[in-house]
């Protein structure tokens, strides 16, 4: 490869459809008959010819010109935050809402399709409309791509009411006092601005674990399975305590 700019476009464009479309290093090593180390090698940029970079092209079903013509494009900023509009649209439908929230964490539509066994003209209607509420980019070869950050907050109503109905039920009725059971609590006495820099460090570990999520999907060797994690904070209303 070249060692300008375009070719730091270029790989960094085709290592983002490789993991849009869940090819891992693991994958790439499989599927072409090399060890993972050197899988990793090339997607790092090293001994990466050009018959070897549009071999990796081809496995996202692009052709390398189509490849370096995308890199040449200025990316659209990610939004930092979905409009209201954007939020009811998203409330008004959990699946729709689910496939979001996955395509933002790096899961490709087909592995949803193939985990819920749904029909692909039902995944390609969602899709649809997420383009349409300009949430997603559909791509070459049917891959999609987020045009919103994964780190953005819910910070409309829609949205936390759908945690609400949705997902706070299943966290209200786990038994904290199984030994299975993982969560970890705490209680603090805090000036205002400790609650701030509490509220920071949530967000900050909520970054950490996607980061987990995707490394995780990247080197895993054992089956995954789906998770939810709650990380929240509160002022305690100690009236029963001082009663006591």
């Amino acid at each position: 490869m070249r060692s300008d700019g375009n070719s730091a476009a270029l790989l960094k464009a085709l290592r983002r459809h490789l993991r849009l479309q869940g090819w891992t290093a693991r994958r790439v090593a499989a599927e072409l008959g090399v060890g993972e180390a050197t899988a990793k090698r090339w997607l790092a940029g090293k001994g990466l010819t050009l018959d070897k970079l549009d071999t990796l092209a081809g496995l996202c079903s692009m052709t390398l010109a189509e490849l370096a013509r995308e890199a040449e494009k200025p990316r659209r900023e990610l939004a930092q935050e979905l409009t209201l509009a954007q939020e009811r649209a998203l409330s008004a439908d959990i699946f729709l809402a689910f496939l979001f929230m996955t395509i933002l964490g790096g899961i490709t539509p087909d592995e949803i399709a193939r985990d819920f066994t749904l029909r692909q003209r039902d995944i390609d209607a969602a899709l649809l409309q997420l383009e349409r509420l300009a949430l997603i980019d559909h791509l070459p070869g049917g891959r999609v791509r987020p045009l919103v950050d994964r780190s953005l907050v819910w910070r409309k109503t829609p949205m936390r009411a759908l945690f609400e109905q949705h997902m706070k039920p299943q966290f209200m009725a786990m038994d904290f006092a199984a030994q299975d059971s993982v969560y970890a609590s705490e209680l603090l006495k805090l000036s205002d601005q400790g609650a701030a820099t509490l509220a920071e460090l949530i967000e900050q570990h909520r970054r950490d674990v996607q980061k987990l999520a995707q490394h995780d999907r990247d080197t895993a060797h054992l089956p995954q399975r789906w998770y939810g994690m709650l990380c929240a904070m509160r002022p305690l209303d100690m009236t029963r305590l001082r009663e006591a």
